[in-house]
């Protein structure tokens, strides 16, 4: 390609005139998408704000479109395409806990000459990450009146509150490919949140004592692992940046801040297979 007083000549194929064909910002409805950021202030920090908390709500729409296909995957016994979506959620949450080294530019001191216009916003009210938190376990009902102002969101919430998890699709899953898994466990009520339930440990330690006869499954309970790892990373670097930046404060939402953040590191998606763990080789 030819570059005369170092200008890049555009090549003859590529196309020029979008008169009455769609483009790469057509495409993308970029129009939409950069006028959505509107502080509500001058600061100059605000925008950091915005954006960093926007491409999060478009990072967890993937993460919800994709855990919604691994459950679908599982309960068509297509555990390849489980496996593969497992992975993208996996980096979409690494992508996640990396974007908090952004926001964290942003100082104490800075961020205060601008909270104050933010109200009672909060994440504590995002129902994209609800609804992840639901369809991975992480069940409770409490929140949906959270959401009563947003019909949708409300909606949305209550279908995967009535709806079972992946994790329930993995447990049915073993127990179509043989595995003992206690008929108590496949009738649970799926509108309660996950609690560890021993009687699965023998399955699981069954599985990692031969990896060999049960690859696909050892080979998705790792898949799972790697998950939780992931989204627990996020959490962590979350209550660290909101530390690093408010201290100890209430949360905009009145929750308690980095209390209430640190106690979500407490909730566990798939307990048994980290205890398993303990018992493998015993």
């Amino acid at each position: 390609m030819a570059i005369e007083n170092g200008v890049r000549a555009i090549e003859d194929g590529v196309a020029t005139d979008f008169t009455a064909t769609m483009d790469y910002g057509g495409y993308l409805a970029l129009d939409t998408l950069l006028s959505a950021q509107r502080p509500i202030s001058d600061h100059h920090d605000e925008p950091l704000f915005i954006i960093a908390h926007q491409t999060t709500e478009l990072w967890l729409k993937l993460a919800l479109h994709e855990l919604r296909a691994v459950r679908a995957c599982l309960d068509a016994d297509d555990v390849r395409r489980a496996r593969k979506g497992l992975a993208r959620v996996k980096h979409i949450f690494r992508t996640l806990t990396d974007q908090w080294s952004v926001l964290a530019t942003l100082t104490p001191s800075e961020y205060m000459e601008f909270r104050g216009v933010l109200g009672n916003a909060s994440g504590f009210q995002s129902y994209q990450y609800r609804a992840v938190e639901f369809i991975l376990g992480n069940k409770n009902e409490r929140m949906l009146k959270v959401f009563v102002s947003r019909p949708e969101a409300h909606d949305m919430l209550a279908e995967l509150l009535d709806s079972p998890t992946v994790y329930d699709s993995f447990l049915s899953f073993l127990a179509r490919s043989g595995h003992e898994i206690p008929q108590q466990v496949l009738d649970r009520d799926v509108r309660k949140a996950w609690v560890e339930d021993a009687s699965l440990l023998p399955v699981y330690k069954a599985i990692y004592e031969d990896t060999a006869a049960h690859w696909a499954e050892y080979a998705t309970c790792e898949d799972l692992v790697d998950l939780e790892d992931a989204v627990q990373l996020w959490r962590f670097r979350h209550l660290r940046t909101v530390q690093r930046t408010i201290g100890f404060k209430t949360g905009t939402g009145g929750s308690s801040g980095v209390d209430f953040l640190q106690r979500a590191l407490d909730l566990t998606f798939f307990p048994e297979l980290y205890t398993v763990r303990t018992w493998i080789g015993a």
